[in-house]
């Protein structure tokens, strides 16, 4: 086969079409400022004065407006089209970067998350649906699977060259300097999203409200939001205080946190394309199963770590959660009605992150006790989660 028709095939077999590439590309530079800092937020604040019960402000803030962002970018994503919405997410984040530069207080951080989310939640609807009007049903979750993987691949790099910027520079100056770099990043990913073009019926005037597209679940997406949410409040317990337990109770200096981000995700990138494959030739479900049990046996590695080294086994399992991440995303588009896809997936987003936002909060108080009762309790929350899943799926298939 000539190179030329090898990369052909290549590029059908991953779904890499022009709009695919250019939200891909805009995706790589976004992810490489934002990771160069964002997992040391926690650590950023405490080195500001922040106490325990505002760092779990800080993330429960982040998922809430996670939540509260997602159907509104539905909906300008429907209205808009892709190209004018993740222009102007962006331009948004941009200016969050901005002020928490400006101002080195943790009260600045948090009202700068405000605008800082924009980019990585009003954009997910946009981002969802771009590809899957491009590539269709078939090619679904290789898109974005692909999609997950580009994403990722800073975060391998990032958190290693954000954790020597730190150990170099001090916390707080380490930060500052990665929001320099995101600045600039943020720029270029605004040029290539000026590229993207829409395509026939990208853009609908999406005039149903909230409660009319809520109403309009399927079965099928109503199960799926319940056993999400639970994973998801496991998940977000811990979520905070994973850089503090390694770096205050284990002694990991900020580049072991960096090598360990980076070996998460180097198992999470091998997962996406060899079981995007599987999955859009069969029945998504299992690999959503395996991803359930995958995110609550980390808790679990977690309270078992006593140094680096067991913790790198914790991080490894962290990565293998992503096993059938793409498969349920693409059940969320799929299951998502047509005349609406975009607000259907940022309802769904919504009240799934809205609810799971108290679980930032329940893990700081949990904190306050111990390290252990916060993430026994997130494991035994996976557990509920995992179980509702597999018994309603076998009640579906009958």
């Amino acid at each position: 086969m000539e190179p030329a028709t090898r990369g052909s095939a290549a590029r059908n077999f991953l779904g890499l079409r022009r709009n695919v590439v250019l939200l891909l590309a805009a995706l790589m530079l976004t992810g490489a400022g934002e990771e160069l800092w964002m997992r040391f937020v926690p650590k950023y604040l405490e080195s500001l004065g922040a106490g325990a019960l505002i760092i779990g402000l800080y993330d429960g803030l982040k998922t809430a407006l996670a939540a509260l962002y997602a159907y509104p970018g539905g909906v300008l994503s429907d209205r808009w089209g892709h190209r004018r919405s993740l222009i102007g997410f962006s331009a948004v984040s941009i200016a969050g970067y901005a002020i928490m530069l400006a101002w080195p207080t943790w009260e600045a951080a948090l009202a700068a998350m405000f605008l800082i989310v924009a980019w990585s939640n009003l954009s997910l609807p946009a981002m969802f649906t771009l590809v899957a009007n491009d590539l269709g049903p078939q090619k679904l979750v290789m898109g974005i699977g692909v999609q997950s993987l580009i994403k990722r691949l800073p975060i391998i790099v990032g958190p290693i060259a954000g954790g020597l910027l730190l150990d170099t520079y001090g916390v707080v100056n380490g930060v500052r300097i990665g929001l320099t770099v995101s600045i600039v990043l943020g720029l270029g990913s605004m040029i290539l999203e000026s590229r993207i073009r829409d395509t026939a019926g990208a853009a609908i005037n999406a005039a149903l409200g909230f409660g009319t597209v809520v109403r309009s679940f399927s079965p099928a997406l109503r199960r799926l939001l319940v056993s999400d949410i639970l994973i998801r409040f496991c998940e977000r317990i811990p979520a905070a205080w994973i850089v503090i337990y390694a770096m205050n109770e284990l002694k990991a200096t900020g580049a072991q946190i960096g090598m360990l981000t980076a070996l998460e995700m180097a198992i999470a990138i091998a997962c996406y394309i060899p079981v995007a494959h599987l999955a859009d030739r069969g029945d998504k479900a299992p690999f959503v199963m395996v991803t359930f049990i995958f995110f609550t046996l980390f808790p679990v590695a977690l309270a078992l770590s006593g140094n680096v080294l067991t913790l790198a086994v914790a991080f490894a399992i962290r990565g293998m959660k992503e096993f059938g991440d793409p498969s349920r995303k693409a059940l969320i588009v799929s299951y998502a009605r047509a005349d609406a896809r975009g607000a259907t997936v940022g309802a769904y987003y919504l009240i799934r992150d809205l609810s799971v936002s108290l679980g930032a909060i329940v893990g700081g108080l949990l904190w306050t006790i111990s390290p252990a009762a916060n993430f026994w309790t997130a494991a035994a929350v996976g557990v509920a989660g995992s179980v509702y899943y597999w018994r309603t799926q076998r009640v579906a298939l009958g």
